[in-house]
């Protein structure tokens, strides 16, 4: 660990860590591009539809698998949902290869702050250190290679789950009950504002969160459904008093069960049979 003179201590900031060491996280691609005399626009695979939603508990959190670079399917179990740390989550969209990089550096920065402070950053705190990160990558932005994550957990001193919307100049908005990010996000924020109801428990949250991906799949080609021939399912987590909980391919496979028997039998994929039962555990 390097030594700091008082004045240039940078604190339990980890981003401000790497500036003082000279490794600007963000800056390489910018640096390359100005030096090739322009902004061209970068080539990558993209993430995504990802989602969260708040339930009577804490909130759920979910992602589909596929990656696209341009028209071709680059990836298709990408996995979009991250812990970032025991009690929230970072779903992303947009640039794959820097969202994942980000998702990274904001774990590190989370562990390295309760390392230096003694004691974890509050729900807000997270939220407002991921946008300073987003704010960072705007240069990458401009190049073609937006990130915009979806952040979401449990905030033990309000006993409720919150989320956070981002743009990618790195604007903060907490939503209320549910937030979507990605090509097919109209689609599914419809769903989930249709489905949405106060009283939603962690089951009927995850079922929501299938159906609203399911028809998310259905109408925009970049977001990929559930593939039962390859076992590929949504990626699903939970947050709540007990912390983050990924759901594995077989439980997300069974609340996808639910939604493929109301559809096999004639519903629209959001009738009472894919919206009960209890997710194994």
């Amino acid at each position: 660990m390097p030594f700091f003179a008082p004045g240039d201590d940078p604190g339990a900031s980890f981003l401000e860590l790497l500036r003082r060491t000279g490794n600007e996280p963000f800056g390489d691609l910018a640096q390359v591009a100005a030096a090739e005399g322009g902004l061209g626009s970068l080539e990558g695979s993209h993430a995504t539809t990802v989602l969260a939603v708040r339930s009577s508990g804490g909130v759920v959190v979910a992602g589909d698998r596929r990656a696209t670079s341009g028209h071709l399917i680059s990836h298709r179990d990408m996995r979009k949902v991250f812990p970032a740390d025991s009690y929230s989550a970072v779903a992303i969209a947009g640039a794959a290869g820097p969202a994942v990089q980000m998702v990274r550096l904001f774990q590190l920065q989370l562990e390295y702050y309760e390392k230096i402070e003694g004691k974890p950053l509050s729900l807000e705190g997270k939220a407002n250190q991921l946008a300073e990160m987003i704010r960072a990558h705007l240069p990458q932005a401009m190049l073609g290679l937006p990130v915009v994550p979806i952040f979401a957990g449990f905030d033990p001193a309000d006993g409720r789950g919150r989320l956070f919307q981002y743009d990618v100049t790195g604007g903060r908005y907490e939503e209320q009950d549910y937030a979507t990010a990605g090509s097919g996000s109209l689609h599914a924020g419809t769903v989930l504002k249709l489905g949405f109801r106060d009283d939603l428990s962690e089951p009927d949250a995850l079922a929501l969160s299938v159906q609203a991906l399911w028809h998310a799949a259905d109408e925009d080609s970049a977001t990929g459904g559930p593939d039962p021939v390859r076992g590929i399912y949504p990626v699903l987590a939970a947050i709540g008093p007990d912390g983050f909980r990924q759901l594995d391919d077989a439980e997300s496979g069974a609340v996808f069960a639910a939604l493929q028997a109301d559809l096999a039998s004639g519903g629209s994929g959001g009738g009472s049979s894919a919206r009960t039962g209890e997710v194994p555990r």
